[in-house]
């Protein structure tokens, strides 16, 4: 048995980035834990269904309400929240707050997920990139910032020593990708079958980081989880939005199989190109 933690940045993420690949290994018996670094305060209620005086009134409660729910689709053991506010977009009026996740101390944040790390010793970290020029969120970059820090400084005793358990040092660290393959292969999908694709010119002029891709994991069997999973997200996920359920799960899951990932770090001997991200991995716990 593996561990593997996922690190993300708003309620909805853990549904639109990896649910597959995580559905897949805690259905072959390994352990997944999710953290989430803020509340999703400041998301936007794309649901006109759920676009309610009392969701808007209380929306954080009611994020961590579906949180919860996607946890269960996607199978996490257990999923914790860093504690931060929603940051915002650049400008914002949220952006400028002192609790939002953009303005905590950097050493602090990191802390908070050591502990969780030192607590469930996870073989893999999935993270977010160091390139996201496609999608400048501040808490997507600080969800990077603290994740590869953190990675690093969980194995080592003179940080954070007050915390509650052991140093532990992750195998592997790996960044989730969308992929520009992926998006052109379901673009064409939906153009095959004589459907307006919401994939315009602008998805298609983002920078490309498909030649760092180390990682592919056939996910084929398990793509109904995300549908799912983003379902849960009853605030956040209009379901009759045709980027994410324009195309029925066998298609899109035909179309392409695979969810893919960079190989940022390893205290482990890979030969990139990988199918499995436990690859040269053995429980010592």
């Amino acid at each position: 048995m593996a561990r593997l933690l996922s690190v993300h940045a708003h309620p909805d993420d853990e549904a639109s980035k990896g649910a597959p690949t995580v559905a897949r290994y805690v259905a072959e018996g390994h352990e997944a834990v999710l953290v989430c670094a803020t509340g999703g305060e400041e998301g936007d209620i794309l649901n006109p269904a759920m676009d309610l005086p009392e969701v808007k009134e209380d929306l954080a409660s009611v994020r961590a309400e579906e949180l919860q729910r996607a946890v269960k689709i996607i199978g996490y053991q257990d999923h914790y929240l860093l504690g931060y506010r929603d940051s915002g977009m650049p400008g914002s009026e949220a952006n400028q707050r002192p609790d939002a996740f953009a303005n905590a101390d950097l050493d602090e944040a990191v802390g908070r997920l050591v502990h969780i790390i030192r607590r469930h010793r996870p073989h893999v970290i999935l993270t977010y990139a160091d390139d996201q020029q496609g999608y400048k969120h501040p808490d997507h970059l600080r969800v990077h910032d603290i994740s590869v820090l953190a990675f690093e400084r969980a194995a080592k005793a003179d940080w954070y020593p007050e915390a509650e358990h052991e140093p532990w040092r992750p195998h592997k660290l790996y960044y989730s990708m969308w992929t520009r393959a992926r998006m052109i292969a379901h673009h064409e999908a939906f153009v095959a079958r004589g459907l307006e694709s919401p994939y315009d010119e602008g998805w298609f002029n983002r920078r490309s980081l498909d030649h760092r891709i180390s990682t592919r994991v056939h996910v084929r069997d398990f793509y109904h989880v995300r549908r799912d999973a983003l379902l849960a997200h009853a605030t956040q996920v209009d379901p009759t939005a045709k980027f994410w359920f324009g195309l029925p799960d066998d298609v899109a899951a035909d179309a392409y199989h695979t969810e893919d990932f960079i190989l940022a770090r390893s205290h482990v001997e890979v030969r990139p190109p990988e199918h499995d991200l436990l690859t040269g991995i053995e429980d010592d716990d």
